[in-house]
């Protein structure tokens, strides 16, 4: 039993690692495959609920400590996340005059919490893991209220919002898995820990499955607007990287909590976006194509960064290792 788990952890981890390569696959195949995926869409939720409760197995209490041992930067992180990435949403939408349908998809991938996948490009990076973890935690745990309040605010101009519905969604598909996953891991953290390497393949299979529907039911809108809305996500998560990137040392946040910041920033919860507008604006049918774009997109682009912070890392560490050599040399 446990060498299957170990080559399934094995299978897990390359899949963590190019989930964006993945997921540019399956939805190529669901493009041509239409009949294949379709299905998918009716199980969205379910899906997101999954993947969530699978973040919340993977939460030790032990990572809340990070939430109050580094809280100058949770609080950063919290602030960028909910102020950087709804306003650039907001200011593409005016910008570049998108149709209402797109307009709110923008928005809705704008206001969502940050995604956990950018746990795994922060680890990539080189990044401060706890940190990226906590602030992931707290703008989770925020998004009942955070998400549908900023949605009903931006959104409302193109398009009518239902305030209450749209906490019930995030209630119901975010909050109420990461809870009973946490639940779970408090009441049997032997038994979650020997098949918590199992769980980041059912996240990116879930991934997989809720892009490769909205793909598949999308396949002739992709055609006419994706280009346009690739252009959007792709600005989007730029400028929600850099500008976290900006806000982190603007407050003087060292290296690698600073690379935390600026992923936790860009990669949003593209999953949540895609599974509100399905549950909430069955009226707006392509307002599940940008968070459907988002999620591959933000993993390739999210996976470049974290090469270039990681070598920046490492060139760092060379230069201190030399100053420290010199430094012991001169008092030889």
């Amino acid at each position: 039993m446990d060498t299957v788990l170990k080559k399934i952890g094995k299978i897990s981890n390359f899949a963590s690692r190019y989930i964006g390569i993945i997921i540019i696959a399956f939805s190529c195949l669901a493009f041509f495959w239409q009949d294949g995926f379709a299905w998918m869409t009716n199980y969205t939720s379910i899906f997101l609920g999954v993947i969530m409760f699978g973040m919340g197995l993977t939460i030790r209490l032990a990572d809340f400590k990070a939430i109050f041992s580094r809280p100058k930067e949770v609080l950063i992180g919290a602030i960028a996340q909910y102020t950087i990435m709804p306003c650039v949403a907001w200011a593409l939408c005016k910008l570049m005059h998108l149709p209402d349908d797109l307009a709110l998809g923008v928005i809705l991938v704008g206001c969502c919490p940050g995604g956990t996948a950018s746990n795994v490009i922060t680890y990539i990076a080189g990044g401060d893991v706890a940190l990226s973890v906590g602030m992931t935690i707290v703008s989770t745990l925020a998004a009942p209220l955070m998400t549908p309040c900023l949605v009903y605010v931006l959104a409302g101009a193109w398009v009518e919002v239902s305030f209450f519905a749209m906490v019930l969604s995030v209630v119901k598909v975010i909050l109420i898995p990461v809870l009973l996953g946490i639940l779970l891991r408090t009441l049997a953290k032997d038994h979650v820990d020997k098949v918590s390497d199992v769980m980041p393949l059912i996240s990116v299979v879930a991934i997989v499955m809720i892009i490769g529907g909205i793909v598949a039911i999308n396949a002739e809108k992709i055609l006419s607007c994706g280009l346009l809305v690739l252009v959007v996500v792709a600005i989007h998560n730029f400028c929600g990287m850099m500008l976290g990137l900006l806000a982190a040392k603007l407050f003087g946040v060292e290296y690698s909590r600073t690379t935390a910041i600026a992923i936790e920033v860009g990669m949003q919860n593209s999953g949540l976006a895609v599974s509100l507008a399905a549950a909430n604006f069955a009226a707006n049918p392509l307002a599940t194509l940008p968070g459907a774009i988002f999620s591959v997109w933000h993993n390739i682009a999210g996976s470049i960064f974290a090469s270039f912070r990681r070598a920046g890392a490492e060139k760092a560490k060379c230069q201190n290792a030399a100053s420290v050599s010199t430094v012991k040399i001169e008092n030889a």
